[in-house]
């Protein structure tokens, strides 16, 4: 089993939880904490080879967790995040968690994917996942949100991934779906955003090209930050080979995001996050 658990920091945290774990005959097989001096929130994850059921077990934690008011959780360590995809035209980090998903490396399942174009419709047929497209207008833009909310409700969903979804939420989706929605996009140093972001950084001369994966939030790629990677590029590189580069960067960093979440390793902390790796 893992356990999650989050608190304002004091003594004797570690000690009464792991106090309900050998209580219930459960033994520590990993244990990571952190205390935050920003915040002053404390942070755990506990794996736990336990011989009673979730449902016992859970029952011995709701005491610890109330005395020390904490946010907590606990899964079987073999339970799957189901995630919703969110995509439009661009196929690369969608085929990238597929091929992950499919060889087993991703602990995902991913019943639905959710676009608003058809264009990667045989990607996901191919894949064997069922693929539901609309156009999305300004109009019916709510239409389309209220669709996410009824599958994330339908089909028991854990994450929404926004696999190069190109529309912004809007903020009541953002604040409803709040630390269950990841993002990718392209990290260049400097920035540049707008149209053509690979023949601007191209034009400037950059010399590290990377991606960033957050939590989304109504501040447009602005929200907590969960990975990120670069790549050192130089005055050879042509446009097309930067968004080569670049492309493939967003697809791992999504993917490794993504992978994060359903191994139950990520806190919020305010404005950024607590990563256990």
């Amino acid at each position: 089993m893992i356990l999650t658990f989050s608190c304002d920091d004091t003594s004797g945290i570690v000690h009464a939880v792991s106090g309900a774990i050998v209580a219930c005959s459960g033994n520590i097989t990993e244990l990571q904490q952190f205390s935050s001096t920003d915040t002053g929130r404390f942070f755990m994850r506990v794996e736990i080879d336990l011989p009673t059921d979730l449902v016992e077990f859970a029952s011995a934690m709701r005491d610890v967790a109330r005395r020390f008011k904490a946010q907590w959780e606990v899964t079987e360590a073999n339970r799957r995040a189901r995630v919703l995809l969110l995509v439009s035209k661009a196929g690369g980090p969608l085929n990238d968690l597929l091929f992950h998903q499919r060889s087993g490396d991703l602990p995902v399942e991913i019943p639905l994917i959710l676009s608003n174009h058809d264009t990667l419709r045989p990607l996901a047929d191919f894949y064997g996942i069922p693929f539901g497209s609309q156009v999305v207008l300004p109009e019916n833009k709510h239409l389309f949100e209220e669709r996410i909310r009824r599958c994330v409700d339908d089909f028991d969903i854990d994450l929404v991934v926004l696999a190069r979804y190109m529309q912004i939420l809007s903020p009541q989706l953002c604040e409803d779906l709040a630390g269950r929605v990841i993002n990718i996009h392209h990290s260049f140093l400097p920035g540049f955003k707008g149209a053509n972001p690979y023949r601007q950084a191209h034009t400037r001369g950059v010399k590290l090209i990377g991606a960033t994966a957050h939590f989304v939030t109504s501040d447009l790629d602005e929200g907590p930050i969960i990975e990120q990677n670069v790549h050192r590029v130089d005055h050879s590189h042509t446009v097309s080979e930067l968004t080569s580069i670049g492309q493939g960067l967003e697809s791992e960093t999504l993917t490794a995001a993504v992978r994060l979440f359903a191994a139950r390793r990520i806190f919020l902390d305010g404005v950024r996050t607590v990563i256990f790796k």
